[in-house]
C-alpha cells in the first residue's frame, strides 16, 4: 500500500488524557513521529478527552481504583473516540491498561522504555526504612499497599488519589508522611528531584509494564500501523508480552496485588514476579530465565505455578 503520511490540512489525530503526564507522553509520541518523518508539529492534533477517572470528585474521595471501576476509568472514553474516528491513535501509561482490548482496537505499539523503578517521596525521610513506626504513607496503589504492608506492618496506609501533581500537593498539606511515584513519570515531568530515593527492584517489584507508554489504534487502519511501526521499540514490546502474559494468567483487572518485571540480557529473559493478598500477610514470587522468543509462555507458567503455590484459600478475600 501507499502510505499516506499526516498533514497540516489532514493531521493524525493524538488522543489523550489532559493530565500533565499525559500530555507529555503524548508530545513524546508525536516528537518521535515528527522526527520519523520529517513531518511538522502542525500535522499532529493532540487531543485532549476527559475520562471517568479525572473526575474531581472521584479523585477527592481517595478510594480503592477497584472500589470506583476499576482500570477502564481512564480508557473508556479515550477507546470510544478512537472505534469512532474522532482521534486516530490513543497513547496510553501501560501500566494503567487492562490486558483485554475491546473489539476492534490493538494495542502493539510501544515506545522505549522508561525507569521501572518506584520513587519514594517524602519532604522527612530519604528511604522506606527511615520511616518510624506508625508514620502515614498515602497511596492509591493496592500493589505498593500490600507491598508496604508486608516489608513494614507497622505503618499505616490511607488512599490517596490524584495525577502526580496532586499527591505531591496532599503530600505537602501533611495528608501523608511519605507516597510512591513511578520514576518514569517524574523523569517525563523533568521532577526527578521529586523522589527522596529510588526504591529497587529487590525492595519493591514494579508494577506489570510500569516506565513504558503503549499506543492504541484501529485493528483496520493499516495506513496508522505503518506510521507506527516506525517508532515501535522491539525490545520493550519483548519484556511487555511477558509481564502482561503474567497479568493475564493471574488476573487482569486490578483487585489483585501483582507485581512483574522483565529484562532483557542477551537473547535470554529474565521475569521476577510477585502476587500477595491486599493486607500484606502473605507473598508470592517467582524468579526465572528463558529465551526471549518465549516470554508469553514463560509468563503464563509462571502465573499457574504461583496460583497454585497460593492453593484455593489465597483469593478468598475477593469473595
Amino acid at each position: 500500500m501507499t502510505l499516506t503520511l499526516p498533514s497540516p490540512a489532514s493531521p493524525l489525530k493524538i488522543g489523550t488524557r489532559g493530565s500533565p503526564l499525559a500530555l507529555a507522553q503524548a508530545y513524546e509520541t508525536r516528537r518521535r513521529l515528527m522526527a520519523a518523518f520529517d513531518l511538522p508539529e502542525e500535522a499532529f492534533e493532540i487531543v485532549i478527552i476527559k475520562t471517568t477517572g479525572d473526575d474531581a470528585a472521584l479523585i477527592a474521595k481517595d478510594k480503592p481504583l477497584k472500589d470506583l471501576g476499576g482500570k477502564g476509568l481512564f480508557t473508556k472514553e479515550i477507546e470510544e473516540d478512537l472505534l469512532s474516528g474522532a482521534i486516530d491513535i490513543a497513547v496510553h501509561s501501560m501500566k494503567d491498561m487492562p490486558v483485554d482490548q475491546p473489539e476492534g482496537l490493538l494495542l502493539d505499539t510501544y515506545l522505549p522504555r522508561e525507569d521501572t523503578r518506584d520513587a519514594f517521596v517524602s519532604p522527612h525521610a530519604k528511604s522506606l526504612a527511615d520511616l518510624p513506626s506508625g508514620a502515614v504513607v498515602g497511596t492509591s496503589s493496592l500493589r505498593r499497599r500490600a507491598q508496604l504492608l508486608n516489608y513494614r506492618p507497622d505503618l499505616t496506609v490511607v488512599e490517596f488519589r490524584g495525577n502526580v501533581q496532586t499527591r505531591l500537593k496532599k503530600l505537602g498539606d501533611g495528608v501523608a508522611d511519605c507516597t510512591f511515584l513511578a520514576m518514569a513519570g517524574l523523569s517525563r515531568l523533568g521532577m526527578k528531584e521529586a523522589a527522596a530515593s529510588a526504591i529497587s527492584p529487590e525492595e519493591m517489584l514494579p508494577a506489570v509494564a510500569q516506565g513504558a507508554i503503549g499506543i492504541e489504534r484501529r485493528a483496520d487502519d493499516a495506513n496508522t500501523a505503518e506510521l507506527l511501526v516506525t517508532i515501535h521499540d522491539t525490545p520493550t514490546g519483548q519484556r511487555l508480552a511477558a509481564e502482561r502474559a503474567f497479568l493475564a494468567a493471574l488476573d487482569g483487572s486490578c483487585e489483585t496485588p501483582i507485581a512483574a518485571l522483565a529484562e532483557l540480557d542477551g537473547d535470554t529473559l529474565r521475569l521476577r514476579g510477585e502476587v500477595l493478598r491486599p493486607d500484606g500477610s502473605e507473598s508470592l514470587s517467582e524468579d526465572r530465565t528463558a529465551p526471549i522468543e518465549q516470554g508469553a509462555e514463560l509468563g503464563r507458567e509462571m502465573a499457574q505455578s504461583l496460583l497454585a503455590k497460593a492453593g484455593p484459600g489465597f483469593f478468598d478475600w475477593r469473595g
